[in-house]
Formats: C-alpha cells, structure tokens, sequence
C-alpha cells in the first residue's frame, strides 16, 4: 500500500532521518530472522499477525495474509489458518476504532480507514465463497469466523445493529448458506449453532430467508430454504423466553426482539412465502408431515394456511392423508368450513390405505372424525362397510386394527348393529333367500356414503375373516358374532401392528405340545421313481420333465 512504509505523519518521517545506522543494521537483522512460508508456516503467519497488531507500518502483511487466503500455498489448512488469523486482526482494527474516523481526521488517517474497509470486504467476499463452495470443516470454519465478524460489527462500527442483520454481511452469509453445494451439513450446524441458541439470530434468519423466498427459487434452493424452516424446533411461549441474544440485549425494552409477536410475524412471513411457491410433491409432504408440531404453532393466524391444506387435501393419495390433521385442527379450533368433508374422506378408503405406512396416523384421525354421535347412521355404516370390504384383501397387520374400531363404531351407533343381526320373518322371503342366495346391496362404486345402501347390507366380510389363515386375525374377528359386553377397544393396542411385530409376537409364545409332524424323505426329487420302489413321483416330476 503506497505510503504506509513512509509512516503516517511528519514526526515519524523527522524520527527515521535520525536513525543511526546501527539500528537500521537491527532492523534488517530482525527481518532476516522472520520465518519464512516454507520453513514454519504457522510461526510466519504469527509473526505476520503480532507484526501488524504491533504497528501500521505492517499493514501490508494484510495483503500478504490474503494472498495466502486465496493460493492455499501449503497444505489442506493453509487457508483455514490464515483465515483465523485475518480474522482476529480485523477484530483488533475495529476495537481499536481504526476502521472509523471522524470527519475531523488527517486525510491519510481517512485514506487508511477506507483501504482497511476495502481489506476487510475482501477477506469476507473470500469467507462467503469458502462457505458457498468448499467442503464441510471449512465451511464451519468459515461460517464461525462469518458470525464473529458479525458480532464485531455490530459492537463497534458505527452503523445500526438492524442494518447488519438485515442488509449487512449476516444477509450475505445466509445466502451463501442456502446456496452451499452439498451444504446439509453447514446449514444444520447454523441451525443447531446460532439459530437454535439466540433469538435475535432466529428473528433475523426468518427475515432473510423471507427476503429470499419473495424471489422465483429453483427446486433445489426451495429445499435448501425448507431444510432450515423445518429445522428450527424451538417455538417460544412466552416474552420471558426470549432472553438470549447474539449480540447483547437491545438497549430498548419495546425493541421487536422483546416481541412475540414479531417473532412469530417474521416465521409466519416466511412460511408463507416459501409454500407461496409451487412445492413439488415430496416438498408438500415433509411440510404436511410438520405442519401441526412445528409450523401451526409459529402462525398468528392459522387460518392462512387454510389454502395450502385445502389444496393438498383435494391432492388425493398420501398427500391428502398427511393434510388431514392440519385441516381437522382449522376445522375445531377456526371453525373452518370444508364443504362435503366426509365424502372426501370417505374417497380415500381405497386399497391403499390399509398398506400405507400412514396408516395408524390415519386411522387415529379416522377414529376423531367419526367419533360423533350425532352423525347420520347411514354414513357410518358406509365407512364401516367400505372398509370391511377392503379387508378382504388387506394384510393381517391392518385386519387386527379394522375389527376392533368396527366394535367401538357399532357400540357408539347401535342403529349399525342391523348390519350384524337381520332376521327375514317372511317364510316366502326366507325360502327364496335358502334357494337362490342374496345379492349385496352396497353400492362399492359410490362417491357419496349417505347413497351407498351400506345400512341395507350386512358385515359378512367379517364372518368371513373369521376363518382367516392367521389365527390372530382369525380370532380378533370373531368379537363381533359376541355379545357387545366390553365397552370399548383402545386402538393404541392394535395400531402399531406390522408383519415384524405379529411374527415377532407368535415366535416369542411358549409351545407347550410340539405340532404332530408325519412326512416320508423323498428318495429322488428331479428323478422318476424305480418301478419296484412302490413310492409315488415327485409333484416336480409330473409337471416337468427333467430328463
């Protein structure tokens, strides 16, 4: 930097004519002494570091410090050292003021504080590029070496906190993060470091990435923004929780940071924007599968989600099944009004359902919406008799689930008992039905459970499984042929049944008689018996011919 080895004023300059000859011989020795890059890397970028705390005279080692920043010139934590370097340089210049000067100042003070500045926005664009495009320790590193900077800043230039957060280097951090290639690691170490930790960090991540979602994203930025939504758990309940900050308390009792209110405001905000976008199908499921835990409670009105989950719920599939608890919380809390609700509901008993891996979800929200006793007894039976024909074909893990919720269905509606137990008093009526059988007169192809005819039909579906090939199901099944004299199952019993933990289950019962077991060993398997063996062939023999 011209002129900074001249020194800063006239008196230096008188100081250094006066020099004898001996103490410019010192000074040379001491150079000479300096270690060099190759020699002892970390003892040179100490000397370089102590140089310049020592005096401006060595402000250039500032440019020399970058250049190392830049060329990683000696090994895989070249750069990182040099980094950390720089950056408590850059800490010490802006406690010590030298980064601001008053209008008052000597034009060659405010010559150095600008090209200062000018080092300083160097050294950070640098940061900001490591922490968009390198690998994961030296992203932390960078992103660690970012947010004291941040701090820095905000303590002791002369420039508003809300500007550093808002428009500052905090912003431009938090960009490089959404942008990070491979960067799931960085962004979970931001949320669990600093977001997580301080509130005011929290509130202004919110800000940022509302900022960012206002633009048109690509699918993969949408995620990346997403990643760093649904992981921010921590929602506070109260005023008095919001005491951690980052950068020390505001100096205002009514600042937004002592604000619930705002807080939630600026996570609403950028919820909003974000499912603004068109998410794509696996987008809206992590959403929907959060939605009631970890985003509903960040909204100040929750009815603005109304649109998001309406639309998702008339998506059909898993989609419409993960919507379904966002939209049963508007409905009681908001009184939301879903015009034909349970004709939606009831299009997603298909045969899927029973093999989803969100089943017991379902079926606990299936359970709620049903449990009225004011709801017509034709659209109970409707439900019930859809699904009893559908466990026709579903796996026992699902059956052992169906038949103890038919039990508490029939308890809480005895008019769908008829379904059960319907006698014929016609004896003309009674011998047609011995000769020619019953035609069933549900309706399975109808949209509407009210038209479907399910009250004139009966459950022998459920007779049926009681000669199922699993003699749990087998068993559970013949409940409903009882008398109705327990009061009700708990489903939490028998919703988390899967093949694994019914075989796990049967494996694990006591054989008190070992099953009879009589077999004959087959001499040959492939091979047509001898004639005089008298032993019948192989089924494989007849039906193939191996020879």
């Amino acid at each position: 930097m011209p002129g900074f080895n001249q020194g800063a004023d006239e008196g230096r300059k008188r100081k250094r004519s006066e020099e004898t000859s001996s103490q410019r011989r010192d000074k040379r020795r001491a150079v000479a002494d300096t270690p060099s890059p190759k020699d002892d890397f970390p003892s040179h970028l100490l000397e370089l570091e102590t140089q310049i705390n020592a005096s401006r005279l060595y402000y250039n080692n500032i440019v020399t410090l970058i250049t190392y920043l830049r060329d990683d010139i000696s090994g895989d934590q070249t750069d990182l050292a040099a980094a950390v370097a720089l950056c408590r340089v850059f800490c010490r210049l802006m406690a010590a003021g030298s980064f601001t000067k008053s209008r008052e100042a000597p034009d060659n003070e405010m010559i150095i504080a600008e090209w200062l500045k000018s080092r300083f926005q160097e050294y950070t664009e640098i940061l900001l590029d490591i922490l968009r495009k390198g690998h994961f320790v030296k992203q932390s590193t960078s992103l660690t070496l970012l947010m004291r900077l941040v701090k820095e800043s905000a303590t002791h230039l002369k420039v508003s906190e809300e500007s550093i957060w808002r428009d500052g280097l905090f912003t431009k951090a938090i960009r490089r993060i959404i942008g990070a290639e491979a960067g799931g690691a960085i962004r979970a170490e931001f949320v669990e470091k600093y977001v997580e930790a301080y509130d005011d960090v929290r509130f202004y991540t919110f800000a940022a990435l509302a900022k960012f979602a206002s633009d048109v994203l690509m699918a993969s930025v949408t995620d990346n923004i997403l990643s760093i939504l649904t992981a921010i758990e921590n929602v506070p309940e109260s005023k008095e929780e919001l005491e951690d900050f980052y950068i020390g308390p505001p100096p205002s009792p009514k600042h937004s940071l002592y604000s619930l209110t705002a807080h939630k405001k600026q996570a609403q905000n950028a919820w909003l924007r974000i499912l603004s976008h068109n998410v794509n199908k696996a987008q809206r499921k992590k959403v929907l599968e959060l939605m009631s835990h970890r985003i509903a409670p960040w909204f100040l009105k929750i009815e603005l989600l109304m649109d998001f989950l309406t639309d998702s719920f008339n998506l059909g599939g898993s989609t419409s099944l993960l919507a379904l608890s966002g939209l049963f919380y508007l409905m009681r809390e908001k009184n939301l009004d879903y015009p034909q609700f349970y004709q939606r509901l009831y299009s997603l008993l298909d045969s899927d359902i029973l093999h989803s891996k969100h089943r017991p979800r379902f079926f606990r929200l299936l359970d709620t919406f049903l449990a009225s006793t004011h709801l017509p007894a034709a659209l109970v039976a409707s439900f019930i008799k859809r699904l009893s024909r559908l466990s026709l074909y579903a796996p026992p893990s699902a059956i052992v689930v169906l038949i103890p919720w038919f039990y508490n269905l029939l308890k809480n509606h005895p008019t769908c008992t008829f379904m059960i137990h319907q006698e014929t008093h016609d004896n003309a009526e009674k011998a047609r039905l011995k000769a020619e059988g019953m035609l069933d007169p549900f309706l399975m192809e109808e949209h509407d459970p009210t038209k479907t005819k399910a009250i004139e039909s009966s459950l022998w579906e459920i007779e049926t499984l009681q000669s199922h090939y699993h003699p749990n199901v087998a068993a559970i099944a013949k409940i409903i042929s009882q008398q109705f004299t327990k009061q009700a199952y708990n489903l939490e019993d028998f919703l988390d049944h899967s093949y694994g933990s019914m075989l796990v289950a049967e494996l694990a019962k006591e054989v008190k008689k070992g099953p009879v077991v009589e077999f004959e060993m087959p001499k040959k398997i492939f091979l047509e018996h001898d004639a005089d063996s008298l032993q019948p062939d192989s089924l494989m023999v007849r039906m193939w011919n191996f020879s």
